[in-house]
Parts: C-alpha cells; sequence; structure tokens
C-alpha cells in the first residue's frame, strides 16, 4: 500500500528554469515562488487577469472599462472589450503556414494531419459554407460527431462568425441529444452516419435523421464523412454507411422512415466548396462561444454557456502555466466531443502546440493502446481519465518509447496514491498532474504545476486565479480537514448564464444557495498546510456511517486494489437522521470469482485501512458498474434507485455508457 503524501517527483532546476510559469513571473518581475504567486492571482484578481491578458497579447481590442464589475454571480469581465476566440487559436497561421497544427488518428490506423496554413484553409471555406446557410452572430450549431478534424473545423468556423457551438459524441442515442439540442434550437446540424469503437462500427445513421427531425429549428443538416475516409482503412464499402452522396435539397428521413428535418441537406464537401475570406466577428468579452452541459444523469441536462473571452483567457493561463504547453508541443487529452476535455484539448491551438484527436477507444485493440499512440505521435503532454491509469497499473504495462513526454494529465475522477506510484515508477521522468474541477468552468480548479513536486493522492495546487476554499457546514473555511469545495473570488470561465433561464434562477440555485456569493462546487476537499489538496468525491454521495463522513473515493481506493475485483460501486443509503446500510458492489475480473475468502479480505482491509463503521453491510456481485458517458460512477442515481425511484426516472438511460447494468440495482433483484 502506498502512503497517501509520499513524495513520487520533484523539478529539477532545469525543469524550474525552463518552465513557462517561471518566464511568467519574471516578465512579471516577481520571485519564483508558485504559492505567492497563487496568493497575489486570488487577492487581486484585477491585476492577474489583466496581466493573463497583456502577457499572452490577447488579439482583440481591451477596452477601458473595468476587468471586474459585480460579484458572484454575475459577475462581469473586461466591460468595453472585444474578441474572438478563433482569431486567437488561429493567429499564427499566417506568420507561421507550414506549422503541424492537428494529427488526427483511429482505431484502424488511420492518419492525417494538418498545418496552420490547412487549418485556416479550411476554416474559411467551412465559415462561408456556414454563412451561406444563413448562420451569423448568435446563432446555434450544433454537432453530433466524432473526434476529428471536421469537427474542430466546424467548431472554429462556427465561433470565427460569432455563431455559437455546441457538440455530442455519436455514442450518445437519440433521446440524449435531443434532450440537449432542443433546449438550444440550433440553425445548423452537422450529423455522422456512423462511428467505430472497439473494433465495431456503429451504424448512426437512423439516429441522426431521428434528431435531425425533432429539431424544428434546423435550417440545414450537414452529413459528415463516415469513420475511416479517406485515411487508408482497408475495410468493404458495406461496413460503410452512404456519408451523404445524394445531397441536394430534400426532407431529410427520421429513424421511421416518415419525412422530417431541415428542407437542406448536404455533404462536408459541399459545405465547404466555396471559397471564403478567413474573417472574424469580435464580440464581446462574455458573447456565448459553446454550450456544455451537466451531466444528465438525472433531470434534462443544465446547458452550460461559456463566452469567448473567459475561456480565451483561462485556456491560456491552464495551458501554458499549469500543463506548461507552447509552440513544439504535442497536446493529447483522450476525450470525445460530448465531455469538456474536448473543449479544452482544441485549446491546445491558442498556445501555439499542435492538438493530437484520437476517435477510438482506450483499450483496442488492447489496453496500451493510448500509450502506443503517445510514443508515435511524439506526444509531449498526455492528458487520460484516472479509470485508464488504474487500468494500465493493474495490466502491469511498462509504456515505452516515450522520450519527449513530459506530463501526465488524470481528471474525470479522484486518482488514489497508488496510480501517482504507478506513474512515478513507469515513467520517473515524468510529472503527472491530477486535476479537478469540470464541465461548469471547463476547466481545473486545481491540478499541478512544473514548480512544485509530486506526492502520492495529493494534487500539488490550487490553480491560478481560483479561490479554492474548504467550508464546514456552517460556511467558514477549514484547513487540514474535509470540507465543501467553494470558490470565494469570481474565475472568468465561469458560465456567462444557462440557455433558456431568463432570470437566471436556475443558475443560482446550482451553485449559490448554500452559500450567497459563494460558489459551491459538489465536491469534497481537503487543503494542506503546504496548499496540496485532495479530493474525495462528490459531497452529495458521501458515506456518512456514525458520524464519520468520508468520501467515496477513499473508500474505491481499498477495494480496487484487489486484483480480483475490476470495478465498484459503494452507496450508503443512510438518510437525515435516519442511519443506512453501507452496500458494496463490485465487477469481477476476468475468471475471478467473489468467494467467501475474498468476502472476508475486503471486511478486514476496509475495517482495518478505513474504520469498522466502513466495513459493508452486503457485498454484492453485479455485471458492471453504471457509468456516464463520460466515465463517472452513478453514485447519487443508484442510491435513489435503492430507496424505491424507478430507474427510469433516477437516471438518463441515454446519457450513461451501460445502461443494461442499471436494473441490477433495483431492490427487488
Amino acid at each position: 500500500m502506498v502512503k497517501e503524501g509520499a513524495l513520487l517527483w520533484e523539478p529539477t532546476p532545469d525543469v524550474t528554469k525552463n518552465a513557462k510559469v517561471t518566464a511568467y513571473m519574471e516578465w512579471l518581475g516577481r520571485p519564483v515562488d508558485y504559492q505567492a504567486l497563487w496568493q497575489w492571482s486570488v487577492e487581486a484578481p484585477e491585476e492577474f487577469w489583466a496581466s493573463v491578458w497583456d502577457y499572452f497579447g490577447v488579439v482583440g481590442e481591451r477596452g477601458d472599462g473595468p476587468v471586474i464589475s459585480g460579484t458572484m454571480p454575475g459577475a462581469e469581465w473586461f466591460t468595453g472589450s472585444a474578441l474572438n476566440y478563433a482569431e486567437n487559436a488561429l493567429r499564427r497561421a499566417e506568420a507561421e503556414p507550414g506549422r503541424l497544427a492537428v494529427v488526427s488518428r483511429d482505431e484502424s490506423g488511420g492518419r492525417r494531419t494538418l498545418t496552420l496554413g490547412e487549418l485556416a484553409a479550411e476554416v474559411a471555406r467551412v465559415r462561408a459554407g456556414l454563412a451561406a446557410l444563413g448562420v451569423g452572430r448568435g446563432d446555434r450549431v450544433a454537432a453530433y460527431a466524432p473526434n476529428v478534424p471536421e469537427t474542430l473545423v466546424a467548431f472554429l468556423a462556427t465561433a470565427s462568425l460569432g455563431a455559437i457551438w455546441s457538440s455530442c459524441s455519436p455514442d450518445f442515442g437519440a433521446p440524449s441529444v435531443i434532450d440537449r439540442f432542443t433546449q438550444i434550437e440550433p440553425k445548423v446540424l452537422l450529423a455522422v452516419d456512423g462511428y467505430d469503437y472497439n473494433g465495431r462500427h456503429f451504424d448512426r445513421s437512423g439516429v441522426a435523421a431521428d434528431i435531425a427531425a425533432r429539431l424544428p429549428t434546423l435550417a440545414a443538416l450537414v452529413r459528415l464523412p463516415a469513420p475511416g475516409a479517406g485515411t487508408g482503412d482497408t475495410r468493404g464499402t458495406e461496413d460503410i454507411p452512404d456519408a451523404g452522396r445524394t445531397a441536394g435539397t430534400g426532407g431529410a428521413v427520421d429513424g421511421n422512415g416518415t419525412p422530417g428535418g431541415p428542407a437542406t441537406v448536404l455533404t462536408w464537401e459541399e459545405l465547404r466548396s466555396a471559397d471564403g475570406p478567413l474573417a472574424f466577428e469580435r464580440v464581446p468579452f462574455g458573447h456565448p462561444l459553446w454550450i456544455v452541459y451537466s451531466s444528465g444523469t438525472t433531470g434534462l441536462p443544465k446547458p452550460i454557456v461559456h463566452g469567448h473571452g473567459g475561456i480565451v483567457l483561462e485556456h491560456l493561463k491552464a495551458l501554458s502555466f499549469h500543463q506548461d504547453l507552447g509552440p513544439g508541443d504535442v497536446f493529447f487529452w483522450y476525450t470525445t466531443t460530448g465531455w469538456m476535455m474536448w473543449n479544452y484539448l482544441v485549446g491546445g491551438l491558442l498556445v501555439g502546440s499542435a492538438v493530437l484527436l484520437y476517435d477510438g477507444s482506450t483499450t483496442h485493440p488492447e489496453t496500451g493502446a493510448l500509450w502506443r499512440l503517445a510514443a508515435e505521435e511524439g506526444v509531449t503532454y498526455f492528458g487520460t481519465g484516472a479509470p485508464y491509469i488504474t487500468a494500465s497499473m493493474k495490466a502491469g504495462l511498462e509504456p515505452g518509447g516515450l522520450e519527449r513526454l513530459r506530463g501526465l494529465g488524470s481528471t474525470g475522477s479522484p486518482l488514489p496514491p497508488e496510480g501517482f506510484a504507478w506513474v512515478h515508477d513507469t515513467l520517473p521522468e515524468v510529472q503527472l498532474g491530477s486535476f479537478s474541477g469540470g464541465t461548469d468552468v471547463c476547466t481545473g480548479f486545481v491540478g499541478a504545476v512544473p514548480l512544485l513536486p509530486v506526492r502520492a493522492g495529493v494534487i500539488p495546487c490550487r490553480c491560478l486565479g481560483a479561490k479554492v476554499e474548504s467550508f464546514d457546514p456552517s460556511g467558514q473555511p477549514v484547513a487540514g480537514e474535509v470540507g465543501e469545495l467553494v470558490l470565494t473570488v469570481p474565475m472568468p470561465s465561469m458560465p456567462v448564464m444557462f440557455w433558456n433561464d431568463p432570470d437566471g434562477s436556475r443558475y443560482r440555485e446550482s451553485y449559490f444557495d448554500d452559500y450567497p456569493g459563494v460558489w459551491r462546487h459538489g465536491d469534497w476537499i481537503k487543503i494542506l498546510p503546504d496548499g496540496g489538496c485532495v479530493i474525495y468525491g462528490r459531497s452529495d454521495s458521501t458515506l456518512n456511517r456514525g458520524g464519520v463522513r468520508m468520501g467515496t473515493s477513499e473508500f474505491y481506493r481499498v477495494v480496487e486494489r484487489f486484483e480480483e475485483i475490476a470495478d465498484s460501486l459503494v452507496i450508503d443509503t443512510g438518510q437525515l437522521g435516519q442511519e443506512g446500510r453501507l452496500l458494496l458492489y463490485v465487477t469481477m475480473a476476468e475468471d475471478a470469482e467473489l468467494t467467501g475468502d475474498l468476502v472476508a479480505r475486503l471486511r478486514t482491509a476496509l475495517r482495518t485501512e478505513l474504520s469498522p463503521r466502513h466495513v459493508p453491510d452486503e457485498i454484492t456481485e453485479v455485471p458492471g458498474i453504471p457509468r456516464t458517458l463520460s466515465g463517472k460512477k452513478l453514485e447519487v442515481p443508484i442510491r435513489k434507485i435503492l430507496l424505491g425511484v424507478p430507474p427510469e426516472q433516477a437516471a438518463n438511460l441515454d446519457a450513461m455508457a451501460n445502461p443494461e447494468v442499471l436494473f441490477a440495482f433495483t431492490p427487488e433483484s
């Protein structure tokens, strides 16, 4: 067992000297002291965020208004400014058209690249096509699309017009996508007819048509190329659905074969067929850039709107100072277009990095697929979800060929200390950065920085500009103990609004009901004396046994260390004033069985390493652990099911990666 807090990695003098955050401090005329820099960034946010604009030379007009006006909720930033995300992302294209900008890979080994010049030219053509369809400032463009260059080009073209982007991955089912897109009333939908995953092709042509037919505001449907087109894919054409050879005008056909959808249907090639200038509509700082969504595990997903300016500043800061990215780097994060990490990944263009897009499974044809991809493409910063690191550890992988790799990012769920230690043992020169934040702000609140050491199970720091504190139930800050993760100073990438929330009530209820004027994020956090942090999971799925409160991540750390256990879920059914039962569900590893001996060893480990209060009342084998499409365990919906809520009401089945396992948790099962 790895001791939490054990020192694993320290920056060498060269790492400190060459870090981009060091150059920023030297530009400021400040000593190289991260904690002092963080303190200044949250005590003088006006000065800090103004310096970020100036340091990176953000393209646009600053204006003469205040950097911040008002307080949370409703703080406004850089009044009077005007800028455009796409203009900042493509700012280097004219001077360096031959620089590599995009690498795209798929499961079949297909590879495509775009230089900055080629990317800018593609954006100009698609921009002209969208404008010809009537898309302009404030219109919504939605995409049901994989993580491929066409999706990135369409996003930048949309942003260049001042229109608003929103995307869902093609592994989402029709009801889930319709729940999201009907709220925002898009003018144009880009949709793919199928996708490849884990060695199989999935036909989504009927789903795409059904989505289009259910969007009454749609003026046009653009059919994207099938996966593998033009990439050397050797599959037979019978496996690849028609990508739109009957393009032109005419009614779409819904999933039942009945007419519906927009009058105009065209292919991607038709959309990009006309030349056009690469122009950019500069918009106010808070003008909507994109709409992302809460997980949608219960209720209608919240459409979260971020602004051009807030995302430009936040991603410049985070990617440069915390991920240490810049020109010459290759940035990769495993994600789909339905997760905020896709939005974060494409931000690599803002700092001049090439971005690696991957469309496929993490483990096809084997668990080491992503490591092999990173080695082949010379990735310098590799991001993934904590479960992939844990799976690699359990598989005993020893990734090689990663000489260019400097940083490894982990997010999505807490990474246990053992995962930290595996990374250090396997890649000792690589700095591991465990980050925690979320879709709500499209960044991390807490994470790593090249200047600070890495300790097992500990996130090294609170990120610059993020005044993260830990509150007790009475709303008082606490140090060295677990409390609610809150932010007491606004950040520019906080949502500018929720869509269809004219009075802001839904937005306020989501973050500000518990502590007026303070953002409550919904996670448990402990802040250590040196500024390090430990995240303990969602505060609304806490284990409260005999008054001893514990985050679920601590529980999973013990259980999932057992080789026989592939995955697990723990639920406390207790309610206010009423002690409940503690239930542990496990999915077994291949060829493993839940024997009496294993149950006894699990109980002993939990009693010894946690407390006697945290020994489960029951340990049950289930066929799978329910997760969202972005990989998060469904703790709260399962708790509701165990308390009697029907599965279809407790969770949105279409927002799940494996909805078939949900019914294994009904009380009568």
